[in-house]
């Protein structure tokens, strides 16, 4: 057993997805990703009901993955934008390797209306896992408890 249940044991996926699991949480930290910082753009762009946005963006605030910080428009109060924290960034990896999974397993008869690329050249990107300088096949990874 991975030891997935019970106090400071718990396996680490389950730990991110105490902060990650719920409906809708990837696709605010897409967004963020993306730019967006505003609970109004936010709402527009993925069309979530306000009260769970609000819940939604709570979570990741308390789980470490956005920080909140007010800015006032030129008219109107006060408000709160989302910025992404270094953890917040690090999940364009775990994004990254879901869009790609599913691009490959999980096709759209659309043309893909998301890609990841290095900001610095605009080439795509593709997940792997490394180990040194060289790339471990997916069929060659394996899970197993840690020892302690």
């Amino acid at each position: 057993m991975l030891g997935i249940l019970g106090g400071e044991d718990r396996c680490p996926i389950a730990r991110s997805l105490d902060v990650l699991g719920e409906k809708w949480t990837l696709m605010i930290v897409r967004d963020a990703l993306a730019g967006t910082t505003r609970f109004s753009e936010f709402q527009a762009s993925l069309g979530v009901p306000r009260d769970v946005l609000a819940s939604r963006l709570d979570t990741l605030v308390d789980g470490g993955v956005l920080v909140r910080r007010p800015y006032k428009p030129d008219t109107g109060r006060t408000r709160d934008e989302y910025i992404l924290t270094e953890a917040g960034q690090e999940l364009s990896l775990v994004l990254l390797a879901l869009g790609d999974w599913a691009n490959r397993n999980r096709p759209s008869s659309e043309s893909p209306t998301l890609e990841f690329v290095e900001s610095g050249t605009g080439r795509r990107l593709r997940p792997a896992a490394v180990v040194g300088d060289r790339v471990v096949p997916t069929a060659d990874i394996a899970v197993r408890p840690r020892d302690r």
